[in-house]
């Protein structure tokens, strides 16, 4: 099938049937975003408590870039197991088993004592949380037609946002009543929650008796496709693998040096200490909130107003890609308020950028490949993140001075190559070509 504007808007009584039909399925995205948020409390607690571990252990800027490159290994280690996973087991099981391991990684750092220690409970946290974004976007492929896709991944990637926002709010506080050590294994308690309630809520639409029959038309309205199981060595023939592997690459790293090094920055730069540095963290996270969402929300608008799921996206990531730039000026700006306002643009961008990227492999790729695909381009953005993990402490310990990193966040998105965006992009008729590619391959297989 050729997408074109006119097949890509469903009739008005398609539309009317979304009012008829359920809602169940945004439970579903209020426990992915719940586990979003989990997930980001425990990858962010690090970079809040960097200033007293600093303190404590009197590590150096590539001290702590070590630390968080065993993190990055991990995550590139696991994202594209579990993009496997996700495939073959489904995502209940998949996230199930991701949050148990990450859990369990999270709640060892209240163990460690040093370097060595800190770098093997992140790696486990880091095999563990590398399961979250691969099940997540397995279960929206599952639960939602492609018109709601990005709008639905812009709600629970929200969640990562949330989780930053809590973090710098509730772990000082923690920290303060109980210490460092205690705050690890309370904050697990929130895993071990959500995995009860996921265990007991979560079914395939087709399984779940609390989804009615129109809820589940309207989430089956997509024509349907291949469901059967595709090899990696198949996928990594594709272009649009590769071209949305190239996204993860070149953002992925942005998003690691905020959430890592962020915390620090503000402590430093404007004098801040436990009780102070952690409101205006929140603010900026506050904003990319809203970033993430309105992403998803704009591209879903201009598809329900009758633009080709090509432009929809193209046009967002654009806007988000222009958003980030003014980020290069924020190390002088003297007001921490204005600080705030350039850096939490440049997060919302970001965010509202990753939520459409994220979408991409539900829209090109059949739904027996989506995790793998998701989980190829994960690993390839967490090698980039260790890329820059490593070149973030080097820089800070030579210079001392984040000018040359903002720079770094500021160009990212805007030289994604135009010709590997327009493979990721190109929707129309691409499920059909690529359901074709790997038949075709398949066929020759001895």
């Amino acid at each position: 099938m050729v997408e074109t504007a006119a097949t890509a808007t469903r009739p008005q009584a398609l539309d009317a049937a979304a009012g008829r039909a359920g809602r169940y399925r945004w439970v579903i995205v209020g426990l992915l975003f719940a586990a979003t948020a989990i997930n980001y409390i425990d990858r962010q607690m690090i970079g809040v408590l960097k200033p007293t571990l600093v303190a404590e252990f009197g590590w150096t800027e590539t001290d702590f870039a070590a630390i968080v490159f065993w993190f990055q290994v991990a995550y590139a280690i696991g994202y594209i197991g579990f993009g496997r996973v996700v495939d073959v087991l489904g995502a209940r099981l998949g996230y199930a088993i991701a949050i148990v391991i990450w859990t369990a990684g999270h709640m060892a750092h209240g163990l460690a004592s040093g370097v060595t220690s800190f770098a093997a409970a992140r790696f486990g946290l880091g095999i563990g949380e590398s399961g979250n974004f691969p099940a997540g976007i397995k279960a929206v492929t599952d639960w939602f037609p492609q018109r709601e896709r990005a709008f639905a991944i812009g709600l629970f990637n929200a969640g990562a946002n949330v989780g930053a926002i809590i973090t710098p709010l509730l772990v000082p506080a923690l920290v303060l009543w109980f210490g460092w050590r205690e705050a690890f294994y309370i904050t697990g308690i929130f895993g071990l929650v959500w995995l009860i309630a996921w265990w007991a809520i979560y079914r395939h639409p087709a399984e779940h008796k609390s989804v009615s029959a129109a809820e589940l038309a309207w989430i089956q309205q997509d024509p349907a496709d291949p469901v059967e199981k595709i090899g990696w060595a198949k996928l990594l023939t594709v272009r649009e693998t590769w071209a949305y592997a190239l996204g993860k690459f070149l953002i992925d790293p942005i998003w690691w040096f905020f959430l890592f090094w962020l915390p620090g920055y503000l402590f430093e730069r404007y004098d801040m200490d436990l009780k102070t540095f952690g409101l205006p963290l929140a603010a900026i996270y506050l904003i990319s909130d809203g970033g993430s969402i309105f992403g998803g929300w704009m591209s879903s608008r201009l598809i329900k107003a009758g633009k080709t799921p090509n432009f929809a996206r193209k046009a967002t990531m654009l806007v988000c890609a222009l958003a980030v730039t003014p980020i290069w000026f924020a190390q002088g700006i003297d007001s921490v308020w204005g600080a705030v306002l350039i850096i939490g643009l440049a997060t919302a961008a970001h965010q509202a950028f990753s939520a459409n990227l994220y979408t991409l492999p539900s829209d090109v790729f059949p739904r027996g490949a989506v995790g793998s695909v998701v989980g190829i381009g994960g690993t390839v953005g967490a090698l980039g993140g260790m890329g820059m993990a490593l070149f973030t402490g080097y820089i800070l310990d030579s210079t001392g001075s984040y000018e040359i990193l903002f720079a770094i966040c500021a160009s990212a998105l805007v030289h994604w190559p135009r010709r590997w965006s327009r493979a990721a992009l190109s929707i129309c008729g691409s499920k059909v070509w690529i359901g074709a590619t790997i038949a075709r391959a398949s066929s020759s297989e001895p």
